[in-house]
């Protein structure tokens, strides 16, 4: 992005790198991947690196999180505004982030490092989460059994359903009895729904 403020080479590839990731596959990239993508041995190095791009307002990092870093948003942000990261399926499927919109659902569900996804699909129904519903995600690493989670899976499909990890294996329950579960070796957890905003009555 030739319009990025006062990047150096460097900071401009490993800018263009963080962005790309979070567009495709919808989440950015660990410490460890951006040193071993550019070739720097030190993760102090990288680090600097991220300051800086921190500093000039075009990323943002969370606290105590593997993948916690994010796209800043240049979009007018209301007072209890989350980012709307994109859509989320009730089934498999890739984010897609959509990072400069924001959405504004009140001071209750508000935390500055939640994010908002669209829901798409019918797996949830039974859960009264349908289609075009709006579900507020806590980012994290980790969840308990049976908590509702935006999950990972090995081939890079974003899904919303129940975690229940089971011996050698991740089992994904859908709320719609007419559909199985997703079993999978594993899977990584994006982050924990905390909150769901219906737009259906």
């Amino acid at each position: 992005m030739s319009d990025s403020p006062s990047l150096t080479p460097r900071q401009q590839e490993i800018f263009e790198l963080i962005r790309t990731l979070i567009l495709d596959r919808g989440y950015g990239p660990t410490v460890r991947e951006i040193g071993s993508h550019f070739g720097i041995r030190s993760p102090n190095g990288v680090m600097c690196h991220l300051k800086s791009l921190e500093k000039k307002g075009l990323i943002i990092r969370r606290a105590k999180q593997s993948r916690a870093i994010a796209l800043a948003s240049t979009a007018d942000r209301g007072r209890f505004s989350m980012p709307l990261a994109g859509v989320v399926a009730a089934g498999p499927t890739s984010l897609a982030f959509e990072q400069n919109e924001r959405i504004d659902l009140g001071e209750s569900v508000f935390h500055p490092d939640r994010f908002v996804l669209r829901v798409s699909g019918d797996s949830m129904i039974d859960a009264h989460i349908v289609d075009g519903d709006y579900v507020v995600v806590e980012p994290a690493d980790r969840a308990d059994p049976g908590q509702l989670v935006v999950a990972l899976t090995p081939t890079g499909e974003a899904t919303l359903k129940y975690w229940h990890p089971e011996k050698n294996r991740i089992r994904l329950q859908p709320a719609n009895q007419e559909m199985a579960a997703i079993y999978v070796a594993s899977a990584d957890v994006i982050g924990i729904a905390v909150a769901i905003v219906r737009t259906h009555i």
